[in-house]
């Protein structure tokens, strides 16, 4: 092109980027429905795994150089992994649909667990079986009460059960206006009516601002018949008149210990959906997640910059089915995570930045990349291009695939499919 290899690497840089601005410039026009998003997803993942494969890893195992490349294939996933997860715990998972749910369902199985261990040392939970314990949690429901708030109100119909995580409670006698009790972390409330229909003898007032778990008498209703042994261990409780205010019995650190550990034994994580307040919640707790994000799309594209400049040391023109491919997913990958970005009330002068910038340092990465390792050996040249490998192979199946699943299902194997056979006509006419 310009005679100088390394202004080439730079040019073809920006030339495979440039399909992030240009992915993002069309999700301010068009919202694309699920399934055609999905299919467009798949059929990005499916291309560049076929320009890794053909352009990295089969070049390096035809001059012999297989034990550098999976070294550094090795190397490249253990090393995107470990940044991905540093970048997702600073709200990097925001630049994706499946990293969203993948982070929230994982931090639902985190406050599970936790859970169930403060169930440990409630007495009221300690006299169920540990084995039992783990059909309650998938209806147990995380709410926030602020201070002032009437939780319930003497006369209601007893239809909730609350266990109390966090802050306080005063149950009053309207009666006589006396306070009866105050209720605090570890505490439940409202067992006894839920099973038996009774109304609440009592006005419960959040005291300090309250994180509790709710269940409703559907649900319990529904947790009962599924399971009949539970049902049995409960309303034997509640013959025996165990009550809220009568929970204040000092447990046995030892005891409660043991009981957590059998309970674990039968833990099974039960995943609740994913609704708007829970990825608000993440969105409003990362304070700097929009830098976060821009981490994590640039942690996605920095092996491919190095892959373009290296390729080059080559040969003098860079692969048109490598071109094909890296231009093929950053397009679809750029429109889904800027349709989500959107959602999530991001500018689109912000939005269009962050792909900007991307693409302008994906070409100076080709640029270093071909300068910096002008002079390399076979073998470390296999080992740089298997780091690059590795680490796109696993963005591909951390990021790119869970993402066009999640979203259109059944469409992903056969677009997938078809973004791998692009890249190898690409490959045929090139």
């Amino acid at each position: 092109m310009t005679g100088l290899i390394s202004l080439d690497a730079f040019i073809f840089g920006l030339l495979s980027a440039a399909a992030l601005p240009l992915g993002a410039m069309l999700s301010f026009r068009w919202t694309p429905k699920p399934v055609v998003l999905a299919s467009m997803m798949a059929l990005g993942a499916g291309a560049l795994l076929a320009a890794l494969t053909i352009d990295l890893v089969a070049e390096s195992v035809e001059h012999g150089q297989f034990y550098p490349l999976a070294a550094g294939m090795v190397a490249g996933g253990i090393f995107f992994s470990l940044l991905n997860s540093l970048v997702n715990s600073q709200g990097g998972f925001l630049r994706k649909t499946a990293t969203i749910l993948t982070h929230i369902s994982r931090k639902q199985g985190v406050r599970q667990k936790r859970l169930m261990e403060r169930l440990s040392k409630v007495s009221m939970f300690r006299k169920l079986p540990p084995s039992q314990i783990n059909h309650l949690l998938p209806y147990l429901h995380r709410y926030s009460y602020r201070q002032g708030k009437m939780m319930v109100h003497e006369g209601d119909p007893g239809d909730l059960f609350f266990f109390i995580e966090s802050g306080s409670a005063i149950v009053m006698d309207d009666n006589t206006n006396q306070v009866v009790s105050i209720l605090s972390a570890n505490d439940t409330y409202g067992i006894t009516e839920l099973l038996t229909g009774k109304s609440h003898d009592y006005t419960v007032v959040v005291k300090d601002d309250m994180h509790l778990w709710v269940v409703t008498k559907e649900a319990m209703d529904n947790l009962l018949k599924a399971n009949p042994v539970l049902a049995a261990d409960l309303r034997r409780m509640v013959s025996d008149e165990i009550k809220l205010l009568e929970m204040r019995e000092d447990i046995d650190k030892d005891k409660a210990e043991s009981w957590y550990a059998e309970a674990l034994d039968h833990f099974v994580e039960k995943r609740s959906s994913v609704n708007d307040a829970d990825i608000h919640a993440e969105i409003k707790e990362h304070g700097n997640a929009p830098m976060a994000i821009w981490l994590g799309i640039l942690l996605d594209g920095i092996p491919e910059s190095i892959v373009i400049g290296s390729s080059l040391l080559l040969e003098s023109k860079v692969s048109l089915s490598l071109m094909a491919g890296l231009f093929l997913s950053n397009f679809p990958e750029a429109l889904s995570s800027s349709v989500g970005m959107k959602k999530q009330k991001m500018s689109s002068f912000k939005i269009l930045m962050m792909w900007t910038s991307i693409m302008v340092i994906t070409g100076i990465g080709a640029f270093a990349g071909n300068v910096f390792f002008e002079n390399v050996s076979p073998g470390i040249y296999a080992l740089i291009d298997g780091m690059a490998a590795g680490a796109m192979l696993t963005m591909i199946a951390q990021t790119m695939l869970p993402e066009a699943f999640h979203i259109g299902g059944s469409v992903t194997g056969l677009s997938a499919l078809g973004g791998f056979l692009a890249t190898l006509f690409f490959r045929v006419i090139g």
